[in-house]
């Protein structure tokens, strides 16, 4: 279910018990806006002053649509809810400090930690984006959608990295424990406008922030980090007043160009929007993987969370029309956040990929990658530990697949 780390936008609260709830909420709920941010907020071409909110590029119902009873019966359904998360123990890569210890042949190797959390490793730099390592993505350590394996590696281990790169304020993106534990580090952290009043409130200096509008670039080092147009919503708090930004994200080295998606319902090319995975592929592609959100949709919110051949089709706009490059599908098999199966997400990117002769990395979580390797991992290694949908799993090349086969590693 969505709403325990999205909250829904809007709704009334009595101006006079607002004070009292500011001095009330939680530190995970993090901070208004204010002051020079907000006003700088109020400029951006991407906020609508008359509304008081942040704009998508493409219309988005940001709450549930259809019936509430049919979306709770289909929720708590007991079979529905034995589909939703894994039959065993999810499979965690042994070695991911060993491999890490060593560099990328080629520049470039990413490592999935899970949901959206990603270690890029690109031109001799280290990026982190979107890293959650706490149990639960929830303001609360006792309540909220937990977490259905362990971190890979534990954050203290992993090493210093150059930047922190948060696409939203969604607690599965952006954890509170966690940005307090690299708060402590040297590392600089890039993110949408409006989002670093959390980061210093816990404890971020403002002088290691980089808070980008749609469009604008920060350097670091020789790595350029860019905030792209998303289509979704923003958070935490149970007043949301979508006064930050969310924001998909291109980080291009010397060598190495890659995308990550963040959350994002499908942009397409209308002549109302100039903004959509073909105008960010055309302005800054084509990338050597992208990294893209399949998991937690719902036809209940269609517009915030795209489906896996959604997720194929936004890769393919990126390149250009073509299946070039490698796509990590994202934002899935960590935490249960919508009625779909478990496994869902990783099965239909199987096949989108499959139909579309496009490159797709399926690692588990904490095993690095190289994209520009003839290894790149693709045995759906889910199927081990998940409930066997009805029909069986698909047969084929991806049957092929699941056996271990060295030539399924790269699909298509």
């Amino acid at each position: 279910m969505v709403w325990p780390i999205h909250p829904p936008s809007g709704g009334p609260v009595s101006r006079s018990l607002i004070p009292g709830l500011r001095s009330l909420r939680p530190a995970a709920f993090g901070a208004d806006p204010t002051g020079a941010r907000m006003a700088r907020i109020r400029r951006s071409p991407n906020f609508s002053v008359a509304e008081g909110t942040f704009q998508n590029p493409v219309g988005a119902r940001t709450r549930p649509t259809g019936s509430t009873a049919e979306f709770a019966k289909i929720y708590f359904r007991k079979e529905e809810r034995v589909r939703r998360g894994p039959t065993g123990t999810v499979p965690v890569h042994a070695t991911t400090l060993a491999d890490l210890a060593r560099p990328p042949a080629d520049g470039l190797r990413v490592t999935w930690m899970g949901h959206s959390s990603v270690l890029v490793e690109i031109d001799g730099r280290r990026v982190l984006i979107d890293p959650v390592w706490g149990e639960r993505c929830s303001p609360f350590a006792f309540a909220g959608p937990k977490r259905l394996h362990p971190v890979p590696v534990p954050l203290d281990a992993l090493g210093p990295v150059d930047a922190v790169v948060i696409s939203h304020d969604h607690y599965d993106h952006l954890d509170m424990p966690t940005i307090k534990a690299l708060a402590g580090t040297d590392t600089v952290f890039a993110v949408p406008l409006g989002v670093g009043a959390h980061l210093e409130r816990w404890g971020v200096p403002a002088e290691r922030l980089h808070e980008l509008d749609w469009h604008e670039s920060a350097k670091v080092a020789d790595l350029t980090l860019t905030a792209t147009p998303a289509r979704h919503f923003c958070g935490r708090g149970l007043r949301n007043q979508q006064h930050t930004l969310w924001a998909s994200w291109v980080v291009a080295g010397p060598e190495h160009r890659v995308y990550h998606s963040g959350d994002t319902g499908y942009m397409p090319d209308t002549p109302q929007s100039a903004a959509s995975f073909s105008s960010i592929g055309a302005a800054h592609g084509p990338f050597d993987v992208t990294m893209i959100q399949i998991g937690a949709y719902s036809d209940f919110w269609p517009d915030i969370h795209m489906t896996p051949q959604e997720g194929m089709r936004a890769h393919l706009d990126l390149q250009g029309g073509r299946p070039q490059g490698v796509m990590l599908p994202i934002h899935w098999g960590t935490f249960n956040l919508a009625p779909h199966p478990w496994s869902e997400p990783g099965e239909g990117s199987l096949a989108a990929a499959r139909d579309e002769g496009a490159r797709i990395a399926l690692p588990c979580p904490g095993e690095p990658f190289e994209p520009g390797s003839d290894a790149v991992p693709g045995v759906p290694w889910w199927r081990g530990v998940a409930v066997v949908p009805d029909g069986g799993w698909a047969t084929g090349a991806e049957a092929a697949a699941a056996s271990g086969e060295p030539e399924a590693a790269p699909v298509g």
